[in-house]
């Protein structure tokens, strides 16, 4: 053993031997207490030269392959960090959720980008896309008419655009995807608690008197729509919209095509309800072309259900509808 070698060093050593380790392994191996175990890979792991994986009481630790500059080193000038840290969401490709300023630092090194230099690319992107957000809502009618000859609602709105250009996934985006493919509960939590605030003053603003939630094509144990419906804190009337089941379930994103896409909601989405609203208020996850929220809207006008409708989509794409593929 190396003298004068300090406590981390001790640790970095250990790791290079054993490849990834448990705290548990760390303390017993190593002879120091599980304490300061914790608090010395906590700090390798802030500087970069450690990663870890798990969720406890199993989570792993292992030599970072990404480079060593220590964290508190970047200098981000305070107005751009505290930007960063209420934009920016990132879920690495090993699950772990990384908000603001530690997220964003982590996809600089993995793509090699200079992060403050970056950081103002970011700030000065986002806020072309933030100029559209009026009030907290994006107007998504333009889009909507440029892609239509006959549009059906008669308003349209976005919480958030889905995505970016260069910088990818918005913080809403991010949530949204992998709250619906990994079921995460926390993701969903935190998603219906921003979302329904927003959703309450949409229909104070628009005096709708009824809701509406598109249904689901993929079959999941969670889905978004049906928990934003039991979380929200709302006496209107909820409309009865039902998916139709075939041979096969094919989800819009899997169509390249305009005009299947509008097929594909005008054959499987039916309005099953007698009652009459003057506006309801329709909500989806996401809107990429808009022909699921069009064609439904169409279908609510022409069984009487309501006089007008208007959309409102969790995220939205900025143009075309090719950006949202995943969700």
């Amino acid at each position: 053993m190396p003298q004068h070698e300090s406590a981390k060093d001790k640790i970095l050593r250990y790791l290079e031997e054993n490849s990834s380790v448990t705290i548990n392994d760390a303390y017993k191996d190593l002879g120091n207490s599980r304490q300061l175990m914790h608090r010395y890979l906590a700090s390798l792991v802030k500087e970069g030269r450690v990663s870890k994986t798990g969720r406890p009481p199993k989570v792993y630790y292992y030599l970072s392959d990404k480079n060593p500059e220590n964290v508190t080193e970047v200098k981000i000038p305070a107005p751009i960090k505290r930007y960063i840290d209420k934009h920016y969401f990132m879920i690495t490709p090993l699950g772990e959720i990384k908000p603001g300023s530690e997220g964003f630092i982590e996809w600089c090194r993995t793509r090699n980008l200079p992060v403050e230099k970056t950081a103002l690319e970011y700030k000065k992107t986002l806020d072309k896309y933030l100029a559209h957000n009026k009030g907290g809502f994006i107007n998504g009618m333009s889009k909507m008419k440029s892609t239509f000859d006959n549009v059906y609602v008669d308003a349209i709105y976005y919480l958030d655009f889905y995505s970016i250009e260069r910088f990818g996934k918005t913080k809403l985006g991010t949530k949204l995807l992998y709250a619906k493919q990994s079921q995460n509960a926390r993701l969903i939590r935190e998603m219906s608690d921003e979302i329904n605030p927003k959703i309450n003053m949409l229909i104070e603003k628009e005096k709708a008197d009824a809701i509406g939630f598109i249904p689901p094509t993929v079959k999941r144990e969670t889905q978004i729509m049906k928990e934003l419906q039991r979380n929200l804190n709302t006496n209107l009337p909820v409309i009865k919209i039902i998916k139709i089941k075939s041979d096969v379930a094919v989800p819009q994103k899997t169509l390249n095509k305009l005009a299947d896409r509008i097929e594909n909601a005008k054959m499987t989405i039916m309005i099953d309800d007698k009652r009459s609203f003057n506006k309801v208020l329709l909500i989806d996850d996401a809107v990429g072309s808009g022909a699921t929220i069009n064609e439904t809207a169409k279908s609510i006008k022409q069984k009487g259900v309501a006089q007008k409708v208007i959309g409102l989509a969790i995220t939205g794409s900025y143009k075309g509808f090719d950006v949202i593929s995943e969700v």
